[in-house]
């Protein structure tokens, strides 16, 4: 028989009287580790054992753990069985054990609990909370090895094992993904002893420290303002009910194609705005959209936003090997050919179309459609090789233009040399939809101006003559980018 004994927190007073009669009953006992304060307190005639130098061997903790449950398993085949012990409780951040029960059942081992009092449990008494508050519980090695906190930051966590300051460090940099740098948090240690200490300070200082120990964890309240995705999702719903708001209840998919297509807009126009307030205020209405639009879903039972999660995240993991997987690209132009390569295979798999130009929005914009065209054919080698190329093509559309017969062929031609532009954008890394917005929004800023100056005069803008306009027109430059060159003399009307 294999028997997983919890030591509790650190103070021998938390053992279960069950613990006690095992530890008097045995001769030896395995420990998974000597650092823990309840491994001093074992019954002296106790030969006990440690598997703390497989820590130091061992590459990664998974082979740590793989050593230490086969070897648990191998000593459980003898006829007096084996006695493992670890700290707190053995269903409590005990990866050991999980892998010995699978072991042992293959073997044909019985195994035996015998439970004891978790950190969780000392650490909520010194926090003062209520764990069915929705207390979250996180192991700091697994956080130091992600980019964002899987938590729901409108929900307290409680993190485990933050045993160094290498480790607090990577797991700063994780919860500032998701939290503030001043966000209030807690550190805890030697909680359930008489040393234990608590001390809360800014999220930012945590590793500014340097006496983690193995017994030391991490409390991270919940945000001051609800921000969870979760508890959005929770208010559409609550829109959507029949105790909700009857406007609301009445949208369809088609109803909001209109709203999704503004608040992307709007989006767009924060972005060439460069206003980081404005950007997060259309952000969130572009994001009210995504989501009314998944609960509409749901209620139909066509699916649901886990689902548009879990679909668009396989998505980007199968569409990136050379970060997910083992294959090597050599820079930027390798990843779009993998990624087109990738997107054919699965529309293969679907029976869907295979153009590489597929899935480039009929509804986009002319130009911003010109330029994905481009990009989507230049991913299969179907381009000019450098920018000159491209130059020496608006010079052939342009004189196209010139000698064209009639309006409907000036219009093709017209057409052919704007694409044309849109590909020169795209080889000079310029977005031609922004730079037009950006070139729009210019050329009314300043005709406003125009405006506003001649009304000041006391005159009307179509009253002036055009030597007027014009010198109306370099003021307003002037006033918003003094270093930028006013028009020729004749008044060339370009932006």
């Amino acid at each position: 028989m294999i028997v997983i004994l919890g030591l509790g927190p650190g103070d021998p007073r938390y053992w279960t009287r069950e613990a006690l009669e095992v530890l008097q009953g045995i001769r030896e006992i395995y420990v998974r580790t000597r650092r823990h304060p309840a491994v001093t307190a074992l019954p002296p005639h106790l030969i006990v054992h440690d598997f703390d130098a497989v820590y130091a061997e061992a590459e990664t903790l998974e082979a740590v753990y793989e050593r230490i449950a086969r070897t648990i398993v191998e000593l459980g085949r003898r006829p007096e069985g084996v006695c493992y012990a670890v700290p707190g409780s053995p269903f409590v951040g005990e990866a050991t054990v999980a892998r010995i029960r699978a072991l042992a059942t293959e073997a044909g081992l019985l195994v035996r609990i015998v439970h004891g009092l978790s950190f969780i449990e000392v650490a909520l008494e010194l926090l003062g909370l209520d764990a069915l508050d929705g207390l979250q519980i996180a192991d700091a090695f697994e956080l130091a090895e992600r980019y964002h906190p899987p938590l729901n930051p409108d929900r307290p966590a409680l993190i485990a094992q933050l045993d160094s300051r290498t480790v607090a460090a990577d797991v700063k940099l994780t919860l500032m993904n998701q939290y503030p740098p001043d966000h209030p948090v807690t550190l805890l240690d030697a909680a359930g002893l008489p040393e234990a200490r608590v001390l809360t300070f800014p999220l930012y200082a945590l590793d500014h420290r340097s006496d983690f120990t193995p017994l030391t964890a991490l409390y991270v309240p919940p945000l001051a303002r609800p921000g969870a995705f979760e508890t959005f999702q929770d208010t559409i719903a609550h829109l959507r009910s029949p105790e909700g708001c009857p406007w609301d209840r009445e949208q369809t998919h088609q109803s909001l194609r209109a709203n999704l297509l503004e608040e992307a807009y709007e989006v767009l126009e924060a972005l060439d705005a460069d206003d980081p307030a404005r950007l997060k205020e259309e952000l969130g209405d572009l994001l009210l959209q995504v989501v009314f639009h998944s609960q509409i879903a749901v209620e139909s039972g066509e699916f649901s936003m886990a689902e548009v999660i879990a679909h668009v995240n396989e998505k980007i993991r199968r569409r990136h090997p050379h970060v997910f997987g083992d294959v090597k690209v050599s820079g930027v132009r390798q990843v779009l050919e993998n990624w087109e390569q990738i997107k054919q295979r699965e529309k293969a798999g679907r029976g869907a179309e295979t153009s590489a130009l597929d899935g480039v929005p009929k509804g986009l914009p002319a130009l911003a459609q010109a330029a994905a065209y481009g990009e989507r054919a230049a991913r299969l080698k179907f381009d000019w090789s450098d920018a000159e190329g491209v130059l020496e093509k608006i010079g052939e559309e342009l004189r196209e233009i010139a000698s064209a017969a009639d309006s409907a062929r000036r219009a093709e031609e017209f057409g052919d040399l704007l694409f044309t532009l849109a590909q020169l954008a795209r080889h000079w890394g310029i977005d031609p939809e922004a730079a037009l917005r950006e070139a729009n929004a210019r050329f009314a800023r300043r005709f406003r101006r125009m405006e506003a100056l001649a009304a000041a005069a006391g005159r009307r803008l179509q009253d002036l003559s055009p030597e007027e306009m014009d010198a109306l027109w370099n003021q307003a430059k002037a006033e918003e980018a003094p270093a930028v060159r006013a028009w020729p003399e004749g008044g060339d009307k370009a932006p």
